[in-house]
């Protein structure tokens, strides 16, 4: 299954940060996400994209991840040429991830 159907995600950015979190729709999948997608398998998923570290925070109270990518954003909003400069439609890529 893809990640879209058990969660939902928000995107912040910050400079050349990334912050996606990652929120289930129900409590009970909340265990099957924070098995599921460690930070590792979001580095990789998101390849190129991501040059530096992704850390995973861990919010079982809101049944939330928060992973926080570094060097994401090819320089930050106002160095970078990409049509999303925000990254706003990384949470959306994260959502097809396959689990």
């Amino acid at each position: 299954m893809k990640l879209r159907e058990i969660a939902h995600s928000r995107t912040g950015d910050k400079g050349n940060i990334s912050n996606i979190s990652l929120i289930a729709w129900h409590p009970e999948d909340y265990a099957m996400l924070a098995e599921q997608v460690t930070a590792e398998k979001v580095k990789a998923w998101f390849g190129d994209i991501v040059q530096g570290e992704v850390i995973r925070y861990e919010l079982p109270e809101l049944g939330a991840l928060n992973f926080v990518m570094h060097k994401a954003l090819g320089g930050g909003v106002t160095r970078s040429l990409a049509l999303d400069m925000h990254g706003k439609g990384l949470s959306s890529a994260l959502l097809d991830m396959p689990i």
